[in-house]
């Protein structure tokens, strides 16, 4: 399993914007920002086997609330 820190070129698979949200699933993997990361959480919570969530450095990098 993939643990390593998402860097500025992790994308988002859904937008391309930068992604904090690492979503393991039992085949693969899926990488969201944090928009996409809350829209979609219902559809992969069940089934992720890890979700890694780095989206509390969105606001120790751009002040986001």
């Amino acid at each position: 399993m993939t643990t390593e820190p998402l860097t500025a070129a992790d994308r988002c698979d859904r937008c391309g914007a930068q992604a904090y949200v690492r979503v393991v699933l039992p085949v693969g993997e899926l990488l969201f920002c944090g928009h996409h990361a809350r829209a979609h959480a219902d559809a992969y919570t069940g089934v992720a086997v890890h979700v890694q969530d780095e989206t509390d450095r969105l606001h120790a990098e751009h002040g986001a609330r």
